[in-house]
């Protein structure tokens, strides 16, 4: 089977509110024609495309259909979509490539999440039948997270603020990133909650954006890159739906997929936790030590577009790689309550 790997990465600007509609063209044009411009390609020598978006968050039926505006009518193109993080479909566009049935596929994802109610549309994931007639909205359900952690021993809210403190620390190197600078993890911990144990630092901030991967096949890859990201190993798994019949301070579908995908020797890893404890989860899931280097483009907590931030954690670790800074990396991606659903790739690059 052909192997696969990343060849281009281009995003919008994460910010708090953007004007225009909420289908994304938008934002998806001026990094459609960047991602263009970067791997020498254009819209007809794109073999797929798929997208990644979420009706329920644009508040309109089919609205990824209208997404397709921002590629244009004409050439006709062969295009699939997922209702949820582009990272997905970005798995699907790698199958693509590796059955022989395209060598190249762009992937694109946007969200723009300032447009409505952000945790009211998260608790649509929830179970139908028993939580979310309750209406507990995401926030609170990962408040009730942290807090079994805290009390197990596990994580400390000074380890919280921590993590929140480096994220925006690592931030300032990225244009892209939303939240920016350097604080002192005490100056966050004198903040008030937000949701107990949770402070407004440890909670990714409300985002809208966009963001575009280039796939190709080997020898194409070869030609449109002088060192792809090839990705070597790619696994999603899902835990249950059922809150109450999990370990909320685990995430054996992340250590699953970790172990699938051969997580072990990766030198930095993009962690899509939109909250500042899941990322110690993540850490102990897929066996991260002291030595790996944790999103250091700022991570979601920097700036967390829905439904293309799982896809922006593979575009950054893809990065490393083309800018030869990182011979194998991890990206990670997650979707649903309190990490229920886990992807994770492993890239490498080849001197």
């Amino acid at each position: 089977m052909n192997e696969v790997a990343v060849v281009g990465f281009t995003q919008a600007p994460n910010v708090r509110r953007t004007e225009g509609t909420t289908n994304g063209v938008e934002m998806l044009v001026p990094i459609l024609a960047e991602a263009f411009e970067r791997t020498g390609l254009s819209k007809e020598d794109i073999g797929f495309w798929c997208s990644g978006s979420s009706d329920y968050l644009a508040g309109r039926a089919f609205s990824f259909i209208s997404a397709v505006d921002a590629i244009g009518a004409f050439p006709p193109i062969h295009e699939s979509h997922v209702e949820m993080d582009a990272a997905w479909a970005l798995y699907e566009a790698w199958l693509k490539i590796r059955t022989g049935e395209v060598d190249t596929a762009l992937v694109y994802g946007f969200g723009k999440s300032s447009a409505g109610q952000l945790r009211r549309v998260l608790s649509l994931q929830l179970d139908p039948y028993v939580v979310a007639p309750l209406w507990p909205d995401s926030i609170s359900i990962a408040g009730i997270q942290a807090r079994l952690g805290i009390d197990s021993g596990l994580w400390s809210e000074k380890e919280m603020a921590e993590i929140a403190a480096r994220s925006r620390a690592d931030a300032i190197g990225n244009p892209a990133a939303q939240l920016s600078g350097r604080v002192e993890p005490g100056e966050l911990l004198d903040t008030p909650m937000f949701a107990d144990p949770l402070r407004a630092h440890d909670i990714a901030p409300i985002t809208d954006g966009a963001a575009v991967i280039v796939l190709a096949s080997a020898d194409r890859a070869r030609e449109l890159a002088d060192r792809p990201a090839f990705i070597t190993g790619i696994e999603h798994r899902v835990d249950s739906p059922v809150l109450g019949a999990r370990d909320l301070t685990r995430s054996p579908s992340a250590e699953a997929a970790g172990s699938a995908a051969g997580a072990d020797g990766v030198e930095l890893a993009e962690l899509h936790a939109p909250f500042t404890h899941q990322e110690i989860i993540l850490r102990t899931a897929l066996g991260l030590g002291d030595d790996v280097v944790i999103n250091p483009s700022g991570g979601p907590l920097t700036g967390n577009p829905m439904f293309s931030a799982g896809l922006v954690r593979i575009g950054e670790a893809a990065n490393r790689i083309l800018r030869g800074d990182a011979g194998k990396v991890l990206a990670h991606a997650t979707s649903g309550p309190v990490l229920q659903q886990n992807l994770v790739a492993v890239l490498e690059g080849r001197d």
